[in-house]
């Protein structure tokens, strides 16, 4: 993978792309989850390699692309269209890993004519399905983070989001590039970005939910259970996995992705 970045005046984003990038293949552009990096989809790169365009990024404000000064969802979709753009690609697929399923429905939301179907992996919907109590929870989480020391915060995290040892081993590396003020602020405007950003929307192109079934993060479960009765969208469950699903078991996951792919043919 090539690593390259583009900037705005909020900061730079760091973004990997195939050695052998081809603006005429199909392209895939994976979105990692909150607190994350693009390396919770080593294992997804390795399967999809051949035969398609791979673009990762570490989110504005996550991984390498820090420091970036202001986080919104809408900014990181200019970023993500400047990337599309600098890289002469008019037509993807978008697969989002929970808050990276945010911002590729943010991205949709702006810019439905570009993506051609969209995979969800341990996300939740934009939309009304929030209640009252829902969205006062989400508002709390930065305070009720900093409650908790460093090591503890960290290691409950890895714990709630994978079950597989590799799966907490890769959530753990990925939240030590953090200190703790950092790991709580990202939090809690990841967070508060959503409801801000959050309004209905009508996904216009296919699309695929993935869910672990032990995902036990917040109501990830019943939302995508409400999401699919709603949309009519599949919603498979993928054994031995938790929040990282794509991590904790990355055959099914592939495999499903590749079989929701081909049947776009």
């Amino acid at each position: 993978m090539l690593r390259k970045t583009v900037a705005d005046r909020f900061g730079t984003v760091v973004y990997y792309v195939s050695n052998d990038f081809e603006p005429s293949r199909s392209t895939l552009f994976f979105l990692h989850g909150l607190t994350a990096d693009h390396t919770m989809f080593e294992r997804q790169f390795q399967a999809f390699r051949d035969g398609f365009n791979i673009i990762a990024w570490d989110a504005p404000a996550h991984g390498e692309s820090r420091p970036y000064e202001k986080f919104t969802y809408g900014n990181a979709v200019e970023a993500m269209r400047k990337i599309l753009e600098d890289l002469g690609v008019s037509k993807l697929v978008l697969i989002g890993q929970s808050m990276g399923g945010f911002i590729s429905q943010a991205f949709i939301l702006r810019y439905p004519e570009t993506v051609k179907a969209f995979v969800a992996i341990d996300s939740a919907p934009y939309g009304d399905c929030y209640s009252r109590s829902d969205m006062w929870w989400l508002r709390q989480v930065e305070w009720m983070s900093k409650l908790f020391p460093e090591r503890l915060l960290k290691s409950a995290i890895a714990k709630q989001n994978a079950v597989s040892e590799f799966g907490r081993s890769n959530m753990a590396k990925m939240l030590n590039s953090y200190n703790k003020s950092e790991l709580c602020r990202l939090m809690g405007i990841g967070y508060a970005g959503f409801l801000e950003d959050n309004r209905p929307l009508e996904i216009p192109c296919p699309t695929l939910l993935l869910v672990g079934e032990k995902d036990r993060t917040g109501k990830v479960r019943a939302y995508n259970k409400m999401w699919a009765k709603r949309t009519g969208f599949p919603l498979i469950w993928i054994p031995n996995a938790a929040h990282n699903s794509n991590v904790d078991n990355p055959e099914t996951v592939n495999e499903k992705i590749k079989e929701f792919i081909k049947s776009l043919r």
